[in-house]
Order: C-alpha cells, then structure tokens, then sequence
C-alpha cells in the first residue's frame, strides 16, 4: 500500500492510500478521488515528508515514539461517528436541506447521497464531509 499527499484545486490537502502509482492514475483519470473537504475530483500529488535513516538505526528506534495503530485509531473514528451522529441513510441530501432551512432542529448526521445531491448541498451551502467507511475483519 502506498500512501500519497494530495491536494485538490482548491488547495485543500488530503492523503490516499492506493495498491501503486498505476492505481492512483487510473483514479485520478475516471475522477474516482475527490476532496474530503469540498468534493473536488481534481487532485494533484504533493510532496511528502520524508524520513532519512543513518547508518544507526538504534538511535532512531530508540526515539521512536509507539502508539495505537492506525486500524485503532480508524476504528475509534469510525465508532465515533456512529455513536454520535445520526445515521438517515439515503434520506442525507434530504434531512440536511430540512436542517439548513431551520425545518428541522440542527444535529449531527450520517448517511449517504448521490453526485447529483453533493451538488445542491454545495449550491446551498451546505458543508459536509465524506468519509469512506472501511470494511473491518472481525
């Protein structure tokens, strides 16, 4: 897996995690890769922070600081949202319109939409993220 800094038109920065360059490529050209800040599919590699080892790697180790993994912290992430926002499925579109034009009371929500509906919540100013939601083993 490699992980890549990217950056939508709009210079939000973001990463992706993809199997090689060919993948990435092949993404980015069937605009499969879109801004989790704006919903931008034009995304751009960035440079990266890189890290340089010497010759011992023992000191290195030594400051190396351990923590929870990132499948940990995902998960977390992931139970998070799902104890704390409100999950109206397919109806997201929908509810967030009813909310934004004090229809409804405000609250956090989840779920899912289509291109087409992203597209009036951008043209109403609606601010919203997408998140991938990954499957879990176990």
């Amino acid at each position: 897996m490699i992980i890549y800094d990217l950056e939508c038109r709009d210079g939000h920065k973001f990463e992706g995690w993809f199997k090689d360059r060919g993948v990435f490529e092949e993404q980015k050209a069937q605009k499969l890769i879109a801004c989790p800040v704006c919903g931008n599919t034009e995304a751009a590699l960035i440079p990266s922070s890189v890290a340089i080892l010497g010759r011992d790697n023992r000191s290195a180790a030594v400051k190396t600081k351990t923590g929870p993994s990132p499948q940990k912290v995902l998960r977390e992430f992931h139970e998070y949202i799902r104890k704390n926002f409100d999950n109206v499925g397919d109806k997201f579109a929908e509810v967030a319109l009813r909310i934004h034009h004090g229809e409804e009371d405000g609250r956090n929500i989840r779920g899912t939409t289509t291109g087409s509906e992203e597209e009036t919540l951008r043209e109403e100013g609606i601010q919203f993220i997408k998140i991938p939601l990954p499957k879990f083993d176990g």
